[in-house]
């Protein structure tokens, strides 16, 4: 595996390193700290959760729904509980903190204190005691069982690409029997075709009037299926790996805006940020291509041809940034000789929107096939570089300190997703 490798991440797989969650007045620990003895660590909680009421599907911005969410200890120990929810199945765009309405209130639990944070992207619920660390749990005395009032309901925000979810009600720290998760389906009133974000790169081939390998071309495709559009813009970043390492590899990226070439935004040699996809994209503004082609630069230490890697990684421009979809693709890169090689003088950063209309043969500019991020420092690039999947940086709202979940959430998340149907 080469060194850049790393920097290619699949999308909306599990993260076996993080839980990462928002809540006022907690601080970054590791899930060992919060984790309860072993021997009180029994995985025998049982947990139901009550049909919602009023009944009837949630509306945006319209009524709430509660129901009551009771966990049982059939042991004859005590055990800790940590409370853990989790949203799935809503559709196509990831859900911000103001997209769903969540509220927790003991009946027969002490007193109770909830938030909305996010795992690799992911909606979570999380409710603790109040005025006690967010690690510590409730105790469930043997034979007992704790009654909580949860409240449900869509923001006016909730995304028009999205509809009915699940709600699935475990813990963090293992603490719940095999069989001891309640699950619940909301629905969602209009009823809403669910679909996706599909992305491509297409048509990778040399540039024309370039010699074979010197200069490829490629389309990268966006598509949304499905209703509604995304009420946030897209950012999407482009990372490169190369199957040899070198000092200093030099690869150009550029992207065909308004029938010309032009650089794209680069803060580092493996890592490129495309303009934004302003909101509002939606299937009924079809499929949309923005035209890139690479080379290698005059100053690259490869010698000969290498192959190249590149990965769109495609995530929502603000609040829950995690990075959604992608593709990838490979293809042999060669360095310029000295007698075709193209002027060094470099083009302006792109800093308009591609057009998306079919490209323009590429003979005409092939001789600019050098961009203007020759060095490796920003040029103006928005956002931050991409994420692995172990996110550290899925929405923490202003407001709200941070209390991050290690190991041991994950082995709890893996364990509640082999209960359910994995998403791709």
């Amino acid at each position: 595996m080469s060194a850049r490798t790393a920097a290619l991440r699949p999308f909306r797989t599990a993260a076996a390193t993080a839980v990462v969650a928002a809540v006022a007045g907690t601080g970054l620990m590791p899930l060992s700290a919060y984790a309860a003895p072993a021997a009180e660590n029994l995985h025998a909680l049982k947990i139901t959760m009550g049909a919602p009421v009023p009944s009837g599907p949630l509306t945006r911005g319209g009524a709430t729904e509660t129901f009551e969410l009771t966990v049982s200890n059939p042991a004859d120990k005590p055990s800790s509980f940590h409370p853990w929810m989790l949203l799935e199945g809503a559709g196509a765009s990831p859900l911000q903190q103001s997209d769903v309405i969540f509220k927790v209130e003991g009946v027969t639990a002490p007193a109770t204190e909830s938030f909305i944070g996010h795992q690799d992207g992911e909606w979570q619920g999380m409710f603790h005691q109040a005025g006690k660390p967010l690690g510590e749990g409730f105790e469930i005395p043997a034979g007992a069982k704790l009654t909580w009032k949860v409240t449900m309901g869509l923001g006016k925000s909730y995304p028009t690409t999205n509809g009915d979810f699940t709600l699935t009600a475990t813990s963090y720290s293992g603490e719940v029997a095999d069989d001891g998760a309640a699950t619940l389906t909301f629905k969602t009133d209009p009823s809403v075709k669910k679909g996706k974000l599909e992305t491509a790169f297409k048509n990778v081939g040399d540039c024309k009037g370039v010699p074979a390998l010197q200069c490829r071309e490629m389309d990268l495709s966006y598509r949304l299926t499905g209703d509604g559009e995304f009420g946030t813009a897209l950012r999407t970043s482009v990372g490169v790996d190369f199957a040899t390492n070198v000092k200093v590899p030099n690869l150009q990226l550029e992207m065909l805006v308004d029938g010309k070439w032009q650089g794209v935004n680069t803060s580092d040699p493996y890592n490129f940020d495309l303009p934004t996809i302003p909101k509002g994209f939606s299937a009924a503004a079809g499929e949309r291509i923005v035209h890139l082609r690479t080379s290698l630069g005059p100053n690259t230490d490869f010698k000969k041809a290498t192959d190249v890697t590149l990965q769109s990684s495609i995530g929502l421009a603000e609040g829950n940034t995690y990075e959604f979809a992608g593709s990838e693709t490979k293809f042999q890169l060669a360095p310029a000789t000295t007698t075709t090689s193209p002027s060094p003088t470099p083009s302006k950063s792109a800093t308009t929107q591609p057009s998306t209309s079919p490209s323009p043969s590429a003979s005409a500019s092939a001789t600019a096939v050098v961009a203007a991020n020759s060095n490796t420092k920003a040029t103006g690039a928005t956002g931050t570089l991409a994420h692995t999947g172990a996110d550290s940086n899925t929405g923490l709202y202003s407001g709200l300190a941070a209390a991050l979940v290690g190991l041991g959430g994950a082995a709890a998340w893996f364990g509640a997703r082999r209960r359910r149907t994995v998403r791709g």
